[in-house]
């Protein structure tokens, strides 16, 4: 799936080409629609119910600004089946 046939990873990619003046903002949540920055949002909350009010289910990114990205890890219990 090429970039321009996914919004998601195409404003992904927006949002880390403008993220050096997105910095004057970090810390908050920025809503990007596309290629356009939608607003700054004290909360993930506020951006994400901006954002449905602003585009109903159309695709859109919500994202914390900041400098440095954060890693998460996630795991599951891993159960493996008896082979006896």
């Amino acid at each position: 799936m090429s970039e321009n046939s996914d919004p998601i990873l195409s404003a992904l990619t927006f949002y880390r080409e403008k993220l050096p003046e997105l910095l004057q903002h970090e810390g908050k949540f920025v809503l990007v629609h596309a290629h356009e920055i939608a607003g700054f949002y004290d909360s993930y909350g506020d951006a994400l119910a901006a954002g449905y009010e602003k585009y109903g289910f159309e695709s859109f990114l919500v994202k914390r600004i900041a400098a440095v990205e954060e890693t998460m890890q996630f795991s599951r219990p891993l159960v493996f089946p008896c082979l006896t």
